[in-house]
């Protein structure tokens, strides 16, 4: 049954590496679970409610996925969409968390009626393939990043931005640890070698001071039953006609861009690295997987949580040999199975799921010899994409420095005509955003 629902042989695929996949991508993103009620209870909304909304988001973000595509993309409450929801529009403009859930939500609505129609395709199926290669190293860079940020491993610095933490103690230690070993047995080519190595780092935790605790938290438990009255306080709790306002028309506009881009360019990334795109670089099924998107958004905004995105963690899962939906279906089980074992799943640290988002980024970045090195005119826009998504911590905003830098190279070198109208179409839209932003 799994085999014809999901086509396991078709995809060179079966049941135990699907499943493996699945388990891996969820520790390397499980805590969102945590991080994203952090941010938003900043902005006033109710911590255990969110934390309920986030899981519902993820459950039916991804099964959409699953089902409408059959990739092994995960979804969850976009990192950075988050915050903005949190920190730019709540706190800093005095809108009510009620009224941005409503934006939110109208977003969702846009965003199936677009995917419904060609547009959100031709926009993703329009990027030129060296932007594509770009794009996908860029995010290899950048989840390597993250890793070696929530690691500890590289820290802020005042002075030079960012420089090398303490790497011989407390998470630095444990995730350099767990990097060394997750290598190794990826190198060795041991079957769930990412989820392996979170597992094993975590119990390193265990034994390495970080304060007045451990790495990985004292055990607290197994099972906490969740509380439908906790849910209800966010649930279906948006406010769509204050959304409709016309003074919020440029906070729509933002959440509508960085939505679609970054979901764009993680599609595109993951893609690339799973195999998907054709010989013209084209994703197939691209309407569908940016329906599964929107439906999350949509879906999301009613269980209680900001923006919900196709997660650039869904590659670990990829590396780990998830090719089909099936991916998917265990990522949500083990979300769902994570409203009840909420003690058990928060004591795996960021520190022991950094090293597969390292490896995993590691993986992606070998993308970049499909470029055409010989052409400068291909080299720069996609190095530019490139290099602008993890220093500016943002997919979306390499994705727009690559699309104006392409046409403008092209054109200005006699080779204009090579490139799609749509192309120009959006960098003088980026132009204009980054202009008005």
């Amino acid at each position: 049954m799994l085999d014809s629902l999901f086509k396991l042989k078709e995809n060179k695929t079966d049941v135990k590496t699907e499943v493996l996949a699945g388990f891996t991508t969820f520790m390397t993103m499980a805590y969102i679970i945590f991080v994203n009620p952090a941010i938003l209870s900043d902005a006033g909304m109710p911590f255990n409610g969110v934390f309920m909304a986030t899981i519902a988001g993820i459950i039916l973000g991804t099964l959409a996925m699953a089902f409408l595509t059959n990739y092994p993309f995960a979804l969850a409450s976009g990192m950075g969409l988050n915050a903005f929801f949190a920190y730019s529009v709540v706190i800093g403009m005095d809108v009510s968390w009620q009224i941005a859930l409503g934006i939110v939500f109208v977003e969702g609505i846009i965003f199936i009626i677009l995917s419904l129609l060609p547009v959100r395709k031709m926009i993703v199926n329009s990027i030129p393939m060296g932007l594509k290669t770009g794009i996908s190293a860029g995010i290899g860079l950048f989840i390597a990043f993250i890793g070696l940020q929530n690691a500890g491993i590289i820290v802020d610095n005042p002075a030079t931005l960012v420089s090398l933490g303490n790497i011989l103690s407390g998470p630095a230690l444990v995730a350099l640890v767990g990097l060394i070993i997750t290598g190794i047995l990826y190198a060795l080519r041991v079957k769930g070698a990412l989820l392996w190595g979170i597992i094993l780092a975590t119990i390193f935790g265990w034994l390495v001071p970080n304060g007045d605790a451990t790495v990985t938290p004292a055990f607290q438990g197994i099972f906490a039953m969740p509380r439908m009255a906790d849910w209800s306080e966010v649930l279906f709790k948006l406010d769509i006609a204050g959304a409709l306002n016309i003074g919020l028309f440029g906070v729509l506009i933002s959440f509508l861009f960085v939505d679609m881009f970054d979901t764009a360019g993680t599609l595109v990334g993951v893609s690339q690295q799973a195999g998907y795109l054709d010989k013209e670089g084209n994703l197939p099924r691209a309407s569908q997987a940016l329906l599964a998107d929107a439906i999350g958004t949509t879906g999301g905004a009613l269980f209680g949580t900001s923006t919900v995105t196709t997660y650039i963690e869904s590659a670990s899962g990829v590396a780990a040999g998830g090719r089909t939906g099936l991916t998917g279906v265990v990522v949500a089980i083990l979300f769902f199975l994570s409203l009840f074992f909420k003690p058990l799943i928060g004591i795996v640290p960021a520190a022991a799921t950094a090293p597969a988002l390292i490896i995993v980024g590691t993986m992606m970045i070998s993308n970049i010899t499909k470029i055409d090195w010989d052409d400068f005119t291909e080299v720069l826009p996609a190095f530019m994409a490139m290099i602008v998504m993890p220093l500016s911590y943002s997919i979306a905003h390499g994705i727009a420095i690559g699309f104006i830098v392409y046409p403008l190279v092209k054109l200005f070198t006699g080779k204009g005509r090579d490139v799609h109208w749509l192309v120009y179409t959006l960098g003088v839209i980026f132009l204009a955003y980054f202009i008005w932003l």
